[in-house]
């Protein structure tokens, strides 16, 4: 099977400069654990630091034991690295050595040795109903792309979706009639995600209008398209919701993974389910939903006066 996959693959994930035992467990996290593309190359970033540092060649280090993982996390933290991103290199590096050690490479299990910090888990910030709906309201009708612009932005507050699932949906994973999409998630995980009114009425109108026009022979089935008919990317919805977050005068930093976040908090707040949220983000684990389980100061006062016996 891997053999039939990492021609088309490894081109375009793994650099020609990745050392070999590095390349083959990429093949590994792409092909037998199917992490997707970004997450892969993410991995390949943390582990070539980790090999430089270690004074890894083509081969692994035959006396490579904890030491070497402790010298790269002191370096790691004099460059300024952060804790969470020290924490995923942290986390890299131990998967990569327990599959080193599994093939027979390293002899001993240093992964086994390793322990990964627990973090303080952040709040996602998200944005007020208000600065949605200025955001959302925020593309010109009369400028070039309105209705693509349109379209992303409802579908990104309507699904909660990521921006890569965003940008990878097909027209046939739309069934705008009935209201659903299906996306694939991270692992590959694919989930079935409703859609409200808004939402597809900005889609139909880009779908009908637009996107007829912008469509060349690499546009291949993809719904969101750029001027020149090829599949946006993540980088050119980021620009294009700083560019209306700007607009809209909103002064919070919002990025793409904010509007996710509000469609979580927003619903959660609005009374549904921890888990039909956690269904409907993708995550696997309902601990990562849990973050979102916060509330204002003027929720917990209606709470209180509503549910309080002496009130």
């Amino acid at each position: 099977m891997a053999s039939l996959v990492q021609p088309t693959l490894r081109p375009k994930l793994v650099s020609s400069e990745t050392p070999r035992p590095i390349k083959r467990f990429l093949d590994y996290l792409f092909v037998e654990c199917g992490l997707a593309g970004a997450t892969v190359s993410a991995y390949q970033s943390d582990l070539r630091e980790f090999w430089r540092d270690v004074g890894g060649g083509e081969s692994m280090p035959a006396d490579l034991d904890i030491t070497h993982v402790q010298l790269h996390l002191k370096m790691m933290s004099g460059r300024g690295l952060s804790t969470s991103s020290i924490a995923r290199h942290l986390a890299a590096i131990k998967m990569f050595l327990r599959f080193q050690h599994a093939g027979g490479l390293l002899r001993r299990d240093v992964a086994s040795l390793i322990e990964l910090p627990k973090k303080w888990q952040k709040v996602p910030e998200a944005i007020s109903y208000d600065e949605i709906d200025r955001l959302l309201a925020a593309p010109d009708p009369s400028e070039e792309f309105y209705h693509r612009d349109r379209a992303i932005l409802e579908l990104l507050y309507a699904t909660g979706m990521r921006v890569s699932e965003l940008t990878s949906i097909t027209l046939d994973d739309m069934n705008l009639q009935v209201g659903y999409l299906r996306c694939m998630g991270k692992g590959r995980k694919e989930r079935i995600l409703p859609i409200g009114r808004p939402a597809i009425n900005a889609v139909s109108d880009y779908v009908r209008l637009l996107r007829p026009g912008l469509e060349s022979l690499g546009s291949g089935r993809a719904v969101f398209l750029s001027r020149t008919g090829r599949r946006l990317d993540r980088t050119n919805v980021w620009r294009l919701v700083r560019k209306y977050v700007e607009r809209a005068g909103i002064e919070a930093n919002v990025h793409p993974h904010t509007i996710r976040h509000c469609f979580a908090t927003h619903l959660l707040a609005g009374g549904a389910d921890l888990r039909i949220v956690q269904e409907l983000l993708g995550h696997a684990d309902p601990s990562t939903t849990q973050i979102y389980l916060h509330v204002d100061e003027e929720r917990l006062r209606q709470v209180h006066r509503l549910y309080h016996p002496r009130q």
